[in-house]
């Protein structure tokens, strides 16, 4: 059989880690080998956004994402920022893809600047030099000239800019239903099949006149 595609998922600490949590979910469910990488500002939005305590020690997290997906043993790894020796380190084991969500302004310039201060950017640098896929979710708005200048100059490198902004055709009921929308096209920009919204053309109804 065929190893598991391996995905890299990095949560950092911009508002938005409901989408974070959705995607490493959803990419277990869809058996994916999963790597996580998250910061410390990841751990605050968490509990305010979600009333969530993420453990601060990455064996810990890795069990309590164990418990909540579900996930076969060494299907899914957590490493800490400072893990130099994890996979993601390297250009000779990269993941097949990497998604950044959701991505920081700062996370955000720093790769677009080559920086490689912690395990988040290195992995990400590599990603970039080994050509591999890499979507960046930045959560900001209004958006300053840098910022959409760090977006032009990763964008013109291959890197995918997804920006969180659910679309209403789907006529969602919950905030789940706009996490769903979300994800469902970062499942999309990675090739990982998904029912997690309706497809256009298929049961989303036209607006009546």
């Amino acid at each position: 059989m065929r190893p598991p595609d391996t995905v890299t998922v990095a949560l950092t600490g911009a508002s938005g880690l409901p989408y974070g949590l959705k995607l490493i979910d959803s990419l277990i469910r869809a058996q994916r080998r999963v790597w996580v990488l998250y910061s410390q500002a990841a751990q605050i939005v968490a509990k305010q956004e979600m009333n969530i305590s993420l453990p601060s020690r990455p064996a810990e997290l890795q069990d309590w994402l164990q418990q909540r997906t579900q996930a076969q043993a060494g299907q899914l790894a957590v490493f800490g920022r400072e893990e130099w020796f994890a996979p993601v380190a390297s250009g000779s084991n990269p993941a097949d893809a990497m998604v950044v969500c959701p991505c920081s302004m700062g996370t955000l310039a720093a790769i677009a600047h080559g920086m490689s201060d912690n395990l988040i950017e290195r992995a990400a640098d590599v990603s970039i030099k080994e050509q591999r896929k890499l979507i960046l979710v930045p959560r900001e708005t209004p958006l300053s000239v840098i910022h959409l200048e760090n977006m032009l100059k990763l964008a013109r490198l291959g890197v995918v800019i997804l920006p969180p902004a659910p679309g209403f055709y789907t006529h969602p009921q919950t905030v789940d239903d706009m996490v769903d929308f979300v994800v469902a096209r970062i499942l999309d920009q990675l090739g990982v099949e998904n029912s997690l919204i309706p497809r256009w053309g298929n049961t989303v109804t036209e607006p009546t006149a």
